[in-house]
């Protein structure tokens, strides 16, 4: 199944969350953190200006990004999990 998600928004793949602390301590599935980091998947068409204009993206797929801590809505497909999200709830591109 492909999604191409809609407007503004963006579909990204959260990166794996970390199985060992630095200090080598293996934590469970309930003690890890979510990561704020995840490879954008697609990207829809973009943002409508005032002047009707379509603004384009600064992502696109298959950049690395970190996002803020609540952003974007969980949804699986396919068994696996996504998040899709606004834009500017992106705040860097890791390069």
């Amino acid at each position: 199944m492909k999604i191409k998600p809609l407007g503004d928004k963006i579909l990204v793949k959260r990166l794996e969350a970390e199985e060992v602390t630095a200090g080598g301590i293996v934590l469970p599935d309930t003690a890890r953190e979510k990561p704020k980091e995840g490879e954008v998947i697609s990207v829809g068409r973009g943002r409508v200006l005032k002047d009707g204009t379509w603004a384009d993206f600064t992502v696109k797929a298959g950049d690395k990004v970190i996002f803020s801590s609540y952003a974007g809505t969980e949804v699986k497909i396919n068994g696996e999990e996504y998040l899709i999200m606004s834009e500017e709830d992106v705040l860097a591109i890791v390069k």
